[in-house]
This record gives C-alpha cells, sequence and structure tokens, in this order.
C-alpha cells in the first residue's frame, strides 16, 4: 500500500510485542515485592488492565487521545470511536491501525503503574471501577495534550518523547494521591520473592527497548538513539541507586539495583530521541540518586506507597521530562540537512524550551492529582476503597480470588 514502509511496519509491529510484554513484566515486578498471600491479587492488576484497557481503548479511549481535536486542546472528539476509520490506510509510514495498537500497549500499562501504591488493601471491584475511569479521564486528556492533534502541550512545544509527562507522571502522581486517601497497610512486610522482582525488572527492561525506541515510528536513526540512551540510562542508575545504597546502608541490595534500573528507564523515557548517549549518563544518574531519595521519604512523610509507584514513576517522570528541557541537542534530535529542524535544551542557550517542560510538568501533575482525589472520593462513597481488616490480615488472594500462589503440604 503506497506510503507504508514494509521496515517501519516491521519494526513497530515488533515494538507492540515488547510494550505489551512490560504490563507482565509489572506483574513480577511489583508481585514480588508484595507478601505472600498477595502475590495474585497484585499480578490480576496488571493482567486484569490488559483486557480491560484494551476493550477502553478500542471503543472510545484511542479517540479521545487522538481524534481531531474538540477546539480546546483538551481533548480529542469521537471520529475514531469502535475504531471508526482507523483501518490499514498510512498513519506516517506505518498502517493507522498498527499506530492505534503501538499507542493501546501505553493505555495498558498506565494504569496498571498505579497499582503499587495501594497494593495489599484495595478492593478489586473499586480497582476496575478506578482504571476504567482513569484511564477515560486521565490518561486520555494528558495524552492528547501531548501527543494528540492540537493538543495544547504539544502546540506549546512541550517535548515527551515516549512517555515520561503522559505515562510516568500521571500515574505516579495519581498513585501518591491514591496512597494518602486509602491510608497505611495494616501488615507491611518485606517482599517475598526477590527472584520474581529482577526476573520483572528484566522483562520491563527488555520491552521498554520497545516502548522509547518504538516511539520513533519508524526504523530509523531516531529510534537507534533511543534504544542506546534507554540501555545508558537503565544501567547508569541502577548502578547509582546501587552505590548510594553502599553508601548510607552499607550494602547494596538486589531490590535497589532493580528499583534504580526501572527509574532510570523512566527518567530517559521522555528524553530519548533527543538527547545523546552522555547526556543519557547523567539522566540515569540522576535517576539512581532523585529516586532513591525519593523513595526514603516516604517514611518521613507518613504514606505508603507500598511498591513505590511515586517513588520511581512520578518522581522520575517529572525528573526526566524537567531533564528533557536542560538536555536536548539539535546535534541529536536534529536534521543536517535542515538547521532549523530540531529542538535545544536549556544547556544550548533554549531557556524556553525548559519554561514548557516545566508548565507541561506542572499542568500534567496538578490534573491528575485532583481528578484522582475525586475519583477516589466518589468510588469511596459508592463501592468503599478498602477491603476488610480481616481480609486484609488474611491476604488477598484467597480473600477477593479464591487461589493461593503457594501450596504447602
Amino acid at each position: 500500500m503506497e506510503g507504508i514502509n514494509g521496515a517501519d511496519t516491521g519494526w513497530m509491529m515488533v515494538s507492540v510485542a515488547l510494550v505489551m510484554l512490560m504490563t507482565p513484566g509489572l506483574a513480577l515486578f511489583y508481585g514480588g515485592m508484595v507478601r505472600s498471600k498477595n502475590v495474585l491479587s497484585t499480578c490480576m492488576h496488571s493482567f486484569f488492565a490488559m483486557g480491560l484497557m484494551t476493550l477502553q481503548w478500542i471503543f472510545i479511549g484511542y479517540s479521545l487521545a487522538f481524534g481531531e481535536d474538540t477546539g480546546s486542546g483538551f481533548i480529542g472528539g469521537l471520529d475514531f470511536a469502535f475504531l471508526n476509520g482507523v483501518g490499514l490506510e498510512p498513519n506516517g509510514s506505518i498502517p493507522h491501525l498498527l499506530f492505534m495498537a503501538f499507542q493501546m500497549m501505553f493505555a495498558i500499562i498506565t494504569p496498571a503503574l498505579i497499582s503499587g501504591a495501594f497494593a495489599e488493601r484495595l478492593k478489586f471491584s473499586a480497582y476496575a471501577v478506578f482504571i476504567l475511569l482513569w484511564g477515560t479521564l486521565v490518561y486520555d486528556p494528558i495524552c492528547h495534550w501531548v501527543w494528540g492533534p492540537g493538543g495544547w502541550l504539544a502546540a506549546r512545544g512541550a517535548l515527551d518523547f515516549a512517555g515520561g509527562t503522559v505515562v510516568h507522571l500521571s500515574s505516579g502522581v495519581s498513585a501518591l494521591v491514591f496512597a494518602i486517601v486509602i491510608g497505611k497497610r495494616k501488615r507491611p512486610r518485606p517482599p517475598h520473592n526477590l527472584p520474581l522482582v529482577l526476573l520483572g525488572a528484566a522483562l520491563l527492561w527488555f520491552g521498554w527497548f520497545g516502548f522509547n525506541a518504538g516511539s520513533a515510528l519508524a526504523s530509523n536513526a531516531n529510534a537507534a538513539l533511543a534504544l542506546v540512551n534507554t540501555h545508558i540510562a537503565a544501567a547508569t542508575a541502577g548502578f547509582t541507586w546501587a552505590l548510594a545504597e553502599w553508601f548510607t546502608q552499607k550494602k547494596p541490595t538486589a531490590l535497589g539495583v532493580a528499583s534504580g534500573l526501572v527509574a532510570g528507564l523512566v527518567v530517559i523515557t521522555p528524553a530519548a530521541g533527543f538527547v545523546g548517549p552522555m547526556a543519557s549518563v547523567a539522566l540515569g544518574a540522576a535517576a539512581g540518586l532523585v529516586c532513591y531519595g525519593a523513595v526514603l521519604l516516604k517514611d518521613r512523610a507518613g504514606y505508603d506507597d507500598s511498591l513505590d509507584a511515586f517513588g520511581i514513576h512520578g518522581v522520575g517522570g517529572a525528573l526526566g521530562a524537567i531533564l528533557t528541557g536542560v538536555f536536548a541537542s539539535k546535534v541529536w534530535n536534529g536534521d543536517p540537512k535542515d538547521p532549523s529542524a530540531g529542538t535545544d535544551g536549556l544547556l544550548a542557550g533554549n531557556s524556553s524550551q525548559f519554561v514548557e517542560q516545566l508548565i507541561g510538568v506542572g499542568a500534567a501533575a496538578v490534573y491528575a492529582a485532583v481528578v484522582t482525589f475525586v475519583l477516589l472520593k466518589i468510588i469511596d462513597a459508592v463501592i468503599g476503597l478498602r477491603v476488610e481488616e480481616e481480609a486484609e490480615r488474611d491476604g488477598l488472594d484467597g480473600r477477593l480470588h479464591g487461589e493461593e500462589a503457594y501450596h504447602y503440604e
């Protein structure tokens, strides 16, 4: 079909599969960090989102995010509802349907990320209602602001290569609000299965190559840059987090390395196609130190972000978006044949880009926090958020799903 490039289409099909794998990877990453009696209920948050958010996306979410703007820059229309008009016609150099599928994988994992904040104490019915409403009222609008046609942040020039603001900041800030509203766990316990956490982290790292390099939407030099930057930032952040633990606690931990590399993946996400490899080292080091500090802060601040969704995704997403405005360089994102192409950041003398990044972070954070708070209050009033204390004590796997992850005879 004219306009469709075979190499680009092949790479994007691989990227869809890679990003899909991240949600089961998240299930293992989160599942290993909870009590043994809550591992299935925690994994269910991710796997159930794969079903529910797929349907939400093809019915209405894709249209709200990527449909023609309704005139305010806030939300798309209903022209693509139920995938009306979404077929094999070109969208850039790939089929429109494939572009929709790639974006669908982002819409699936984003609400699942929030589950790290309320693990081990939320009603499953409340979870189902929340992610459906949150995806529609928070994710879809912010996605349109940044990536949709006519989105107001896109019009201002805010940069977000693969979802630092759209995915990680929005979910991380919402996770903080959720953790505060639902309250602390009654029986917090150390991670029950660290090898499971490491396996989940490995799958996230692997899938993230599609997440970031796939966001070039083509098999090209920009995708190669994003892929290399992704690995460098993750490796640097995992190393830096381990050093920080070694210095402060005298022992580097496996959980710390896993958390650090995920923080590095989060921070490089908005910058992956805009900065060079040495800047990725700086972003990774910043992720390892800042996100480690944010995780330590939760005990002093008094909220129970069970699996560090805010400390890693909220703080990391904001940090990455802001640093994109610092390190962006036309040397890497420009076109040698067109001096006007590309975007520089603060270090290259473009202070206005840094300001736009701050505006984007602030707007997305405030909007996500306010809407999440309202949704939680409504859901709590109608069906309740938290399981009974007895169910929390006994574990949610048996109480909510009638299953056990481990049978001891």
